[in-house]
């Protein structure tokens, strides 16, 4: 749904700076949710959802990364952290040339640095050892 609510708002226009305000303010309105006092969730989904609209091959391609380093790790933290690192990467060699790829790229960074950011605490856990697996057997099973 979070990524559903991220397309949704980048695709009510058709003029990049407009997707890019509405994207923005779709990923801001789940990261500090007033509904939630202000601490939402990551913003990692629903940043997906603006880029796929937006900007579909780097998004897909970063997705590509986060399952991969998911798989690799079983952790959902890690997958996020070299997703949204990788993107404005992506999105440097992806993005095409023309009027509004400086845009593309700013916005890229910038959802990246917040991403990073609200990432911290997971960030002290995996420094420290303790960040959680997601395991795939029954329940109360060893990953």
């Amino acid at each position: 749904m979070d990524t559903a609510k991220g397309a949704g708002a980048a695709l009510l226009s058709t003029h990049v700076p407009t997707q890019l305000a509405a994207g923005a303010a779709a990923i801001l309105g789940h990261v500090f949710s007033p509904w939630a006092r202000f601490r939402g969730g990551r913003g990692v989904a629903t940043s997906l959802g603006v880029f796929l609209a937006i900007l579909p091959v780097p998004a897909l391609l970063a997705l590509g990364v986060w399952i991969l380093l998911f798989l690799t790790t079983r952790r959902v933290s890690v997958g996020s952290l070299g997703a949204a690192i990788a993107y404005p990467f992506l999105v440097a060699w992806r993005a095409p040339h023309g009027p509004y790829r400086t845009a593309y790229l700013i916005a890229g960074a910038l959802v990246a640095a917040l991403v990073v950011v609200r990432h911290i605490p997971n960030i002290r856990r995996l420094i420290a050892g303790t960040e959680g697996r997601t395991s795939f057997g029954p329940k109360g099973a060893k990953p």
